[in-house]
């Protein structure tokens, strides 16, 4: 329901603002306690006359917009917070979380004066801009960093890291150069085994040579042998 505002209403708009609510919150409390009108073209005129019979109220509401204008204008903000491994915020900066900050530095704001679009969800600098009257506006600037705490933390966990690799890796190598030892060793006992083999065979050649010799020397000494008894006999 569209109303139009006879009285600055907290949450809601200043004199003469066109405002749209529920049903029940117009009939029950706006229009009753005369806080606004029904916005229909009788009811315009009506309250453009009301206008021009309370400029000097609403001169009044200007210049306090504007005294709150000075406060904001150039003020710089930073919220510090936590974030996850995507660079985005552990929730998000909020309108209401801006309201609050503000009125830690006594400046008292209401939260629909604050434009935002969206809650803020990353890091960053950002202009913040709030319109406080119709014709009165202010910016300021915020910045959102992370948590000097977490910065630590991360550091600290990177370095766990670096350190859990540089372990791995001189295991790896330590491992490598017990492989390659143990490669080197196995061939050396394999040639060793070889100029073995290979110096036991001249020798058996010798020994096989010298029982030739020694079967042909024995069986050439029978013969003689043998010889000898046959001249024997005859002589007899």
């Amino acid at each position: 329901m569209k109303l139009i505002l006879k009285e600055h209403v907290k949450t809601l708009g200043n004199v003469g603002d066109v405002v749209n609510v529920s049903v029940g919150y117009a009939r029950n409390f706006l229009i009753p306690k005369k806080l606004a009108v029904i916005a229909d073209e009788q009811n315009k005129k009506f309250v453009e006359d009301q206008k021009r019979r309370l400029l000097k109220k609403i001169n009044g509401q200007r210049d306090q917009a504007t005294v709150i204008k000075k406060q904001i204008d150039g003020l710089s903000i930073e919220l510090v917070k936590r974030v996850g491994g995507n660079g985005k915020l552990f929730g998000a900066v909020t309108g209401n979380e801006l309201v609050n900050e503000l009125r830690s530095k006594s400046i008292e704001i209401e939260r629909r004066w604050i434009n935002m679009d969206a809650p803020i969800k990353e890091l960053g600098d950002f202009d913040i801009t709030v319109k406080i009257f119709a014709d009165v506006e202010a910016s300021f600037k915020l910045k959102v960093s992370v948590d000097p705490k977490q910065i630590d933390e991360l550091k600290k966990k990177s370095e766990l890291r670096k350190q859990a690799q540089k372990e791995k890796d001189e295991m790896e190598k330590r491992m490598q150069e017990e492989r390659e030892r143990s490669a080197l060793k196995l061939g050396e006992e394999e040639g060793e085994e070889s100029s073995s083999a290979a110096s036991v065979t001249p020798v058996a050649k010798v020994v096989k040579v010298e029982a030739a010799a020694a079967a042909a020397a024995a069986t050439e000494n029978k013969a003689e042998k043998k010889g000898g008894k046959e001249k024997s006999k005859k002589q007899k």
